[in-house]
């Protein structure tokens, strides 16, 4: 019997991990991959969350399961990715909730900055200021003026401290230099059905959400926060066309998987997030939903990290300024 120097085998040992670990890269994707969106299902998030899995999928190979974990801010879903295994098969998508956070929040168990894998930016959705059907204005103009006489018997609704139609509603306030009384909900959805029962009077919401309910006449619209008017509504202006010029917004999406995520892995995210924005289909409803796509080179993950720090700064001084944290 031939006696194998022990020094031998571990070597041996070594060289066989190292391939079945190549291997095992190599074939990644080789179950499904998970996306994470860290508001309900039917939300706006949720609506990009499920075109973009769609469309990930044919360049991926793998079914790509959207996995709705909503929670007050959409802090609980980037805490679960950012603990999870750095394999792949666990990423988040989220907006710029992932920017404002850090000043919202006196205690977060993640930073979005640090603990993740930007593997890039998808698109930016414009928000729509909204008013119920028997609001007394009819252009911003007037709504603006009507506002400021009314401060005190007025609301406006918001999805939760940290969602965009908070954020949206403090840029409002800020930029007419009036406060309001405020009433968050449990998602936009319940806000836009007492929006359209007349049971509150204002809301900020995104155009993936609001465009069916402008188009069908069930509520009164401002304005839209974009530079330019929105193709899929395009009678409604901007903000600026309005009178009321600084309120621009736009909610970005971008891509995030685990700190420690090996490069190849994220190379074939970002490669299959790339080919998801060239995707006619994926193309096609984005500009249905009035939302914006990233260009080409915004779509690196260095690209998208530098984005998240100048938003972080952004949005970091307004919440200052507003006073409005959670615990």
């Amino acid at each position: 019997m031939i006696s194998i120097p022990s020094r031998w085998r571990l070597a041996g040992l070594a060289a066989l991990a190292s391939v079945m670990s190549f291997q095992a890269q190599a074939a990644y994707p080789d179950k499904p991959v998970t996306l994470l969106v860290p508001f309900a299902a039917g939300g706006p998030t949720d609506i990009v969350a499920r075109a973009l899995a769609s469309s990930m999928e044919k360049s991926l190979g793998q079914t790509v399961i959207v996995e709705n974990k909503p929670s007050a801010g959409g802090v609980v879903a980037p805490g679960e990715v950012a603990r999870s295994a750095p394999d792949g098969y666990k990423i988040l998508i989220h907006h710029l909730g992932m920017a404002t956070a850090p000043s919202l929040y006196r205690k977060l168990a993640y930073k979005p900055t640090e603990d993740f894998v930007h593997l890039g930016l998808i698109n930016a959705v414009p928000m729509t200021l909204l008013g119920k059907p028997n609001f007394p204005a009819n252009n911003m103009a007037e709504a603006v003026k009507y506002i400021q006489a009314n401060a005190k018997t007025i609301n406006l609704a918001n999805a939760g401290l940290g969602a965009a139609s908070h954020l949206c509603g403090l840029m409002f306030m800020s930029l007419i230099n009036t406060d309001l009384t405020t009433v968050p909900y449990k998602g936009t959805a319940p806000a836009m059905t007492d929006l359209m029962g007349g049971q509150t009077d204002l809301l900020c919401d995104q155009t993936t959400a609001t465009i069916p309910h402008i188009k069908g006449g069930k509520i009164k619209v401002f304005a839209v926060t974009s530079p330019q008017r929105i193709e899929a509504i395009k009678e409604v202006p901007t903000a600026a066309e309005a009178g009321l010029k600084g309120f621009e917004l736009s909610i970005w999406h971008g891509l995030y998987a685990p700190k420690g995520l090996p490069p190849d892995i994220a190379k074939k995210l970002n490669d299959s997030l790339r080919a998801a924005m060239k995707d006619e289909n994926f193309r096609k409803r984005m500009i249905e939903l009035g939302s914006v796509m990233f260009p080409e080179n915004q779509l690196t993950p260095e690209a998208h990290l530098s984005f998240l720090k100048s938003e972080t700064d952004r949005w970091g001084k307004l919440i200052v300024k507003a006073g409005q944290f959670a615990d």
